[in-house]
């Protein structure tokens, strides 16, 4: 059996009581280390609160891992008890889809056990899931990359009314440029985490190029940091004032505000941004 286990956002502890009979009986555990980290995934003894917790030696799973070697995992799972470790939801985000559909090509079952995602725990910020559009990513711009198809779908969304999450740039074990050109052992980048600041000059800087006011420094933002954890922040605001807010340690995440209910009104009024009129 493969077993893909949400870990939800928050600590180890976040897991449900199913996932974890899971992870008890599986004789491998592997955890996926490249879309996202739990909060503690982020520090020196993150992975082992994990093995104390769920009592089992983890391996880490990084992009190459499971992009290249996913294989001899599944074949493990033929005979054995395997779980997968999956911050969030397996199907949130970032779905896993295509381990789903090797596993049960090989004829592997496969079970999986849900928890909670970024996708609904925005939630919090009082603005109503049913009435988000297109989810979509920001990636971080480089000199000679600055992609913005994002525009066209925040366009989109706000001309019905809706909301857009915008989930931010994680780069975690990316190869140097000079490794990848010189072949042989790759370096890698150190990991960086896009900040809610980040993401809202460069909407900026794509809203100048294209100057169609799909959105502009008055606009209405929630910014989320490290969503779930018992030290999350969620501040309600102006594009311009979230611009100059410390918003601390990565996860971050955006929701651009659409049309509000007034019940959506007097949640977002607990997170206004201090300065706020």
């Amino acid at each position: 059996m493969l077993y893909i286990i949400g870990l939800g956002l928050g600590d180890e502890k976040d897991i449900t009581l199913r996932g974890l009979e899971a992870v008890k009986k599986s004789q491998k555990v592997y955890m996926e280390a490249y879309t996202s980290l739990l909060s503690f995934g982020l520090s020196p003894d993150g992975l082992s609160n994990l093995e104390k917790f769920y009592g089992k030696p983890i391996i880490l799973a990084d992009r190459e891992m499971v992009e290249e070697k996913a294989g001899h995992m599944i074949e493990e799972a033929i005979h054995n008890d395997v779980a997968f470790l999956v911050v969030g939801d397996p199907f949130g985000a970032t779905t896993h889809s295509d381990l789903v559909v090797r596993a049960k090509k090989l004829g592997v079952k496969v079970e999986v056990v849900h928890n909670a995602s970024v996708m609904n725990a925005v939630g919090i910020c009082g603005l109503q899931l049913y009435h988000y559009g297109e989810t979509v990513s920001i990636p971080f711009f480089t000199e000679t990359w600055r992609p913005d198809s994002f525009y066209e779908k925040i366009k989109k969304n706000r001309a019905l009314g809706l909301h857009t999450l915008c989930l931010l740039d994680i780069r975690v074990k990316e190869p140097t440029f000079e490794s990848l050109c010189r072949g042989g052992k790759k370096q890698y980048e150190p990991p960086r985490y896009m900040t809610v600041n980040t993401a809202i000059e460069q909407l900026l800087e794509v809203e100048q190029k294209h100057g169609e006011s799909v959105y502009g420094e008055e606009t209405e933002c929630v910014g989320f940091a490290r969503l779930g954890s018992e030290d999350q922040t969620i501040v309600a605001g102006t594009m311009k004032q979230l611009e100059s807010v410390d918003f601390g340690a990565p996860l971050h995440c955006l929701v651009i505000v659409g049309e509000t209910h007034p019940v959506e009104e007097e949640m977002l009024e607990f997170y206004r941004h201090k300065n706020a009129d």
